[in-house]
Formats: structure tokens, C-alpha cells, sequence
């Protein structure tokens, strides 16, 4: 156990690891608005920019070779951008079970420019506002801001003990 702990946290692994579960939260996401017709609200796309930061340096710190230091650092500054995405996912799951206000402005994306008049009121009646306040579905309980809130908390921990020096990650 002890092994597979250490392989696992071997930081280009971790980095790879951390990568490979961010492109996974992000594929999820968009397989849900693309292909079951999810529509995201305002704070759903909002809690993806950190994974689009993410993404791009988990990236380059596996695929470039750069020293130890470097990969500690990349590691500590995931480790960041995913606390941080925890914390909008923990803040849109609280709009949604009504412990927080969403925000006054909350709603899906923009519609298309009409072309005119008739257009306009043709997309009067078919668009749909999505609200922050409620879940799309919940899965074991948690929405899908839940989940992220779990998934984001998971990498950012993991993150971190990866960047941590190898004297403070020593497993018993």
C-alpha cells in the first residue's frame, strides 16, 4: 500500500492524475448541457473557470520537463485553483438548498441576436431562464454543484499532499 501511495503521489503522476479527473469533471459537464440538454446557469459556467485554468497548467507540467521545484509549485497553484473552485461549488449548492442568494442576474446563456421583430418574440416564447436556485438533478443527494464542491475539495487536497516535500508525505 505503502508503494502504490508513493507511485500515486510521485508528482508527474499526481499532475497526470489531477488532469485526468479535471478533464473528466469538464467532459461531464459539457456531455450534460450538449447531450442530455442540461442548461447551466450563470454560476454552473462560472464554476468552470477554474478548471479551464487548470486544465492548461496540469498540462504543461506533464508534458514539460521542468525541475522538481517547478512541478511543486504547478502542484501548489492547482491546488489553489481547486479550493477556489470548491468554494463557488460549495456557494451555488448553498443557492440551491436556499442557505445563500444567487445572484440577481442569474440565468442561462444568452440568446442569439434576433434578427427582428418576429424573431425576437419567437425567442420570447421559446427561451427558457435558467435559475440558480435550482438543481438540474441530484445524484445520491448532491447536485451537480455538490459534486463538483466533492470533486474539486478532492483535488485540491490531493494537490497539495503531492506538492508537499517528500519528508511530510510519508504514509504509516
Amino acid at each position: 500500500m505503502d508503494a502504490l501511495v508513493t507511485r500515486l503521489t510521485e508528482r508527474r503522476t499526481a499532475t497526470l492524475l489531477v488532469l485526468l479527473v479535471a478533464a473528466a469533471a469538464i467532459a461531464a459537464a459539457l456531455f450534460s448541457q450538449h447531450v442530455l440538454g442540461l442548461l447551466p446557469c450563470k454560476l454552473c459556467y462560472l464554476q468552470r473557470q477554474p478548471y479551464y485554468a487548470a486544465l492548461p497548467v496540469a498540462l504543461a507540467l506533464v508534458l514539460l520537463p521542468v525541475s522538481d521545484a517547478v512541478r511543486r509549485g504547478g502542484l501548489a497553484v492547482l491546488a489553489l485553483l481547486f479550493l477556489v473552485s470548491a468554494g463557488l461549488a460549495t456557494y451555488h449548492a448553498g443557492v440551491e438548498w436556499g442557505v445563500f442568494l444567487g445572484p440577481s442576474d442569474c440565468g442561462g446563456a444568452p440568446a442569439p441576436a434576433a434578427g427582428g421583430m418576429g424573431d425576437f418574440l419567437k425567442q420570447l416564447e421559446t427561451t427558457r431562464v435558467v435559475s440558480c436556485t435550482e438543481a438540474a438533478g441530484r445524484f445520491l443527494g448532491l447536485s451537480m454543484a455538490g459534486w463538483n464542491a466533492v470533486v474539486s475539495l478532492g483535488l485540491a487536497g490531493f494537490s497539495a499532499a503531492a506538492a508537499l516535500p517528500r519528508a511530510q508525505r510519508r504514509v504509516s
